[in-house]
């Protein structure tokens, strides 16, 4: 469903189309209790209940396995990848 997210575009500008809509997908706490702590930490953090998921490639077929996923953070400037309970930094 799409839906007009005209109303944030000052807080978020770069997730919204021109004419204002975005492909915007929700998550509840009891479908993603994961997912939905990270969205709910990011709004602390930030102000925004709103995190960014984005096709994770560059200039290659989409990441599919870990190894890919590692390949692709240390060739890019990509600034942290998470996967699981790990989260990537660089030293």
């Amino acid at each position: 469903m799409v839906r007009s997210i005209y109303d944030k575009c000052p807080l978020i500008p770069t997730v919204a189309n021109v004419d204002g809509s975005g492909r915007l997908q929700t998550v509840t706490r009891d479908t993603n209790p994961r997912y939905y702590a990270l969205i709910e930490a990011f709004r602390a953090l930030a102000g925004v209940p709103m995190v960014l998921n984005t096709s994770f490639n560059e200039n290659e077929p989409l990441v599919c396995k870990p190894q890919e996923a590692l390949d692709c953070f240390l060739r890019t400037k990509m600034d942290v990848p998470v996967m699981g309970d790990w989260v990537v930094e660089r030293g």
